[in-house]
């Protein structure tokens, strides 16, 4: 048997497996001898069977007809490192779907080290529905007629004590009401702290609840108890894409978002999905897709959802209209912003991040109008905005840095320059940690504008695109990119 090692490479890998597709081998036959040759797990060893990336099976997992299973790239590698360290066991469903996306059976994806590790209930399950090898013996012939015999009372009575014994298991449950109420407000806690803290320390802990709720959603509970553990994560998966954004990774955002869109399928919950389509708006019109930005904005609003994302919708399709300088339809979904904020029933179920209140609306119209050249329009409604934060004891930090970058971009804009660094100096203020991707942008857009605006050689104008420049330098991104080598020379 060949060691791993450079043998194990994605190009070896890709070498054998064309070789012996092209001598006529079947799927099965290459992943026994990925198996031997790299010395792979089974499940690992068929998925490269078919040349699929960790991403491509999950997807195609998450996909699976008939299955509830919300997988991703680092949940799949768990589960086909298992029973190893640091591996997760996959739960017979999660078994069942892989081997239906393979084309495999469950037995297929299993060695000894995976039976001597499973449960026996699951073991129990397993040999009852695995299939029967047909006779070789002789060839099939007609089974002949049999009598009827009627069921006896010993019959009867078993199959009353099967479907009893049916009844107690679909009555168990592995989350209580209490749990599912702690899980969700420890969702609104995070959502909250999010305005507030530390980006980095918020993701760790949002990420270690949303793999606990994962791990709820593989055992057993009623249905109802699932719709809501589905909103819970939904809601969790969003705020990982709206931290995986602010920290400059767009992929990543756009992977959580998809699966909390799924989630929201999962739950039918009308409020998770007009949230999930919002947090998918505002990835896209970072990354630049502004029409799938308005796509997403225009998707979240037709679930009439009862809250303030009504209107955090319409500023975010006013958001990339604006930026697509298309100044009609900016003022026309700012008007159904300000209508939806006039309708507005209810509460928001989570409430931080989650929420749209007046100084996120009035940011948004801002900078939208700032976009479109209306400056002094800009101007008044970041003045609101402040107004708004300064009224409330606690409020988003991304929030005011962004209504002070309006209002020195609308200084700029009506040719005032020294108004500049007076609008800036709360924001050259901020602490590293807190310069994240959304503001960082805003300041270098800044930069750019006021390089090509009248005052571009005055004094104040080259000290401020300076301080700029050097604010930059140092965000939450970079510093995340430095930490982990990505941005070393």
């Amino acid at each position: 048997m060949t060691a791993q090692g450079s043998q194990g490479t994605k190009s070896n890998r890709d070498a054998l497996r064309h070789e012996m597709t092209a001598a006529g081998c079947s799927l099965a036959e290459i992943a026994v001898e990925m198996r031997v040759r790299f010395r792979m797990r089974p499940r690992e060893a068929w998925r490269h069977a078919h040349g699929w990336t960790l991403q491509e099976i999950a997807e195609r997992i998450s996909a699976c007809p008939g299955q509830t299973i919300a997988a991703d790239a680092s949940l799949v590698s768990k589960w086909e490192k298992w029973p190893g360290p640091s591996a997760r066991r996959p739960s017979l469903s999660v078994l069942v779907a892989t081997a239906t996306v393979l084309g495999c059976t469950v037995e297929d994806l299993l060695d000894l080290d995976d039976y001597r590790a499973l449960p026996q209930s699951d073991l129990r399950i397993l040999r009852h529905h695995a299939p029967e090898a047909p006779s070789v013996e002789s060839a099939p012939t007609a089974a002949p007629p049999t009598a009827v015999t009627p069921p006896d009372k010993d019959d009867i009575l078993a199959a009353a004590d099967e479907s009893a014994a049916w009844a107690q298991w679909a009555e168990t449950t592995n989350v209580g009401e209490i749990a599912l109420e702690q899980i969700l407000a420890d969702v609104q806690t995070l959502a909250g702290d999010y305005l507030t803290g530390d980006a980095v320390e918020l993701f760790g802990r949002a990420r270690r609840l949303r793999d606990r709720v994962f791990r709820l959603l593989e055992g057993h509970q009623p249905p109802q108890h699932s719709a809501e553990l589905y909103v819970s994560v939904g809601y969790l998966c969003g705020l990982l894409a709206w931290i995986s954004s602010d920290l400059g990774n767009l992929r990543a955002a756009d992977t959580q978002g998809r699966t909390a869109w799924l989630c929201a399928e999962m739950s039918g919950h009308s409020e998770l999905h007009a949230w999930v389509a919002s947090t998918r708006s505002k990835v896209a019109f970072w990354d630049g897709r502004l029409r799938d930005a308005i796509n997403h904005a225009r998707r979240g609003a037709s679930y009439h959802p009862r809250g303030s994302v009504g209107a955090l919708l319409a500023c975010q399709e006013a958001d990339a209209w604006s930026k697509l300088g298309v100044a009609d339809e900016t003022q026309a979904a700012l008007r159904r912003a300000a209508a939806a904020r006039e309708a507005l029933v209810g509460v928001d179920d989570i409430g931080g991040i989650f929420a749209c209140p007046p100084a996120r609306h009035e940011n948004y119209a801002a900078g939208a109008h700032l976009r479109i050249g209306a400056y002094r329009d800009a101007l008044t409604e970041a003045d609101r905005a402040l107004d708004h934060l300064r009224a409330q004891p606690v409020h988003a930090y991304g929030t005011e840095a962004q209504v002070h970058i309006t209002r020195a971009a609308a200084f700029a804009g009506t040719d005032q320059p020294d108004g500049v660094m007076e609008a800036l100096t709360p924001v050259l203020a901020m602490p590293p940690q807190q310069r994240l991707e959304p503001i960082t942008r805003r300041m270098q857009d800044l930069g750019q504008f006021m390089a090509g605006s009248r005052a571009a050689t005055g004094s104040a104008t080259v000290a401020a695109r300076r301080a700029l420049e050097e604010w930059c330098l140092d965000s939450a991104p970079r510093q995340l990119a430095l930490s982990s080598g990505e941005g070393a020379a």
